[in-house]
């Protein structure tokens, strides 16, 4: 990017932030990490994985796109925690220049056609129906199609595939087209906003989140308590916190074997995104009721 005016005829440079939504496991994390080329967002096939609203930068010589990843949206808003995950996508979608929903090829359901009546109705938003590559039968997705375009209009229907990348420049294009005008926010090279310390607290729970299945207490979190940088070495002690003794115990396992794998992983991960080695403490606590309390919640980084 430089400083001097646009030749005649050049398009000009544009800058914004795309807002990227849906219902739990529509792909939305795994979207955003095929946008970036690099794994940002944390996946998994639990609901709500993503927790947190998550800035990925993509930066291309006419456009810089600042997409934002955020939890799915859950009809059911019970619970302190749910509350403010729906209230994090809600603002998302408030806060960007152009939204793009997603849903699943599979199906159009309820709870998409809730969430869409809530955004914006004065930017673009584009529909971007994900996972076409497990439908063989292409002409099922129009009665998909039709459904979704009956309860609003969007600016652009794209079926795309974040899985195997099907059509996700176009979906790319799209939204550039579309952002303001403006000079880039961020260093060509930057791709989030979010620190090692953020980031090493958010492997740790995809670990917890893919190896603990269905046993995995959804009332749990993950407390960086200590992060030292050094040249060579990074020196993390994390926390994992949980409601019950119970729980203590299935994210311990026997002989604190699953708390063993879930920390070796994420160490493993942490050094390829670092490139340095990494020591890599985690423990498990009980504090009870702390995902009952909006105040709690926000101590803990949330929304």
């Amino acid at each position: 990017m430089t400083d001097t005016p646009d030749a005649p005829g050049a398009q000009p440079h544009r800058c914004g932030y795309v807002a990227i939504v849906g219902r739990p496991n529509v792909g939305k994390s795994t979207l955003l990490n095929r946008l970036l080329g690099q794994k940002l967002s944390i996946t998994s096939k639990r609901p709500q994985t993503t927790r947190h609203r998550i800035l990925g930068v993509l930066t291309r010589p006419d456009a810089q796109l600042l997409f934002f990843d955020s939890p799915g949206y859950q009809t059911r808003s019970g619970g302190a925690l749910n509350r403010v995950l729906n209230r994090t996508s809600q603002q998302v979608a408030q806060d960007a220049d152009v939204v793009v929903l997603v849903c699943d090829a599979a199906g159009w359901t309820a709870a998409d056609e809730q969430l869409a009546k809530m955004l914006p109705t004065d930017r673009p938003v584009l529909l971007a129906v994900n996972k076409v590559d497990a439908v063989a039968d292409k002409a099922r997705l129009l009665p998909l199609v039709q459904r979704a375009t009956n309860v609003r209009t969007f600016d652009e229907v794209v079926p795309i595939s974040a899985r195997t990348g099907r059509q996700v420049e176009l979906l790319v294009d799209l939204c550039a087209a579309r952002l303001p005008e403006g000079e880039r926010m961020f260093e060509e090279d930057e791709l989030t906003d979010r620190g090692e310390r953020f980031q090493a607290a958010e492997l740790i729970r995809e670990k917890m989140f893919r190896l603990l299945g269905d046993e995995l207490p959804y009332a749990s979190t993950v407390v960086i308590e200590q992060y030292e940088e050094l040249p060579r070495l990074r020196r993390i002690h994390a926390t994992v916190l949980v409601e019950r003794d119970a729980q203590k115990a299935i994210v311990l396992g026997a002989g604190g074997e699953r708390i063993k794998r879930i920390a070796t992983e994420a160490r493993q991960d942490l050094e390829r995104l670092v490139g340095v080695k990494v020591y890599l403490e985690v423990f498990v606590k009980v504090r009870s009721g702390w995902a009952d309390s909006e105040q709690s919640l926000r101590s803990y980084g949330y929304e």
